[in-house]
């Protein structure tokens, strides 16, 4: 479910340079006159909060919804914890899903095993390498096209695994 009210704080240091930012260099938009108003209403203390938005007009066709990680055929949205590869809706374990985000996050840097552990269970290291191998194997076989020649996660011998930032 989209959630239609969001809650961000913000200090008068970023209220000030949000004012500089609308004023010495405004984005073309009708509401630009607006958004200036209630940020200087914030900053006067006549205000201590504003509520914003968005017009129909503002979604813009090139932005990705912010709940959707894509990587060639491989699709992931977060909030719901789905995953579709080439079509198809994948089912994945909670560990798995936690993995492939992780890697798909940082899509492109390389992580020990070491590091997927500690990042995905927030746990101290076990020193069982054969554990985060056999999750990215049923991960692969579930995810990868051809899991022998894997084009999604890649693996670094001698150092771990990649989410592959060339798709």
């Amino acid at each position: 479910m989209k959630k239609s009210i969001g809650f961000v704080l913000m200090d008068s240091s970023l209220t000030t340079w949000l004012l500089e930012k609308l004023t010495n260099d405004p984005p073309v938009s009708d509401c630009v006159d607006d958004l200036r108003d209630g940020v200087v209403n914030m900053l006067s203390g006549e205000v201590n909060s504003l509520l914003l938005s968005r017009t129909e007009d503002t979604k813009l066709p090139y932005l990705k919804q912010a709940d959707e990680i894509q990587i060639g055929e491989l699709e992931i949205y977060p909030k719901s914890r789905r995953v579709i590869s080439a079509g198809k809706e994948v089912s994945l374990t909670p560990k798995e899903f936690d993995i492939l985000y992780f890697l798909a996050q940082n899509r492109g840097e390389v992580f020990t095993k070491e590091q997927i552990y500690r990042a995905v269970w927030s746990d101290d290291y076990l020193l069982d390498d054969s554990n985060i191998m056999a999750f990215i194997r049923k991960l692969r076989k579930k995810i990868e096209p051809d899991p022998d020649a894997p084009k999604y996660i890649l693996t670094i011998w001698g150092i771990g695994y990649k989410m592959n930032d060339q798709l």
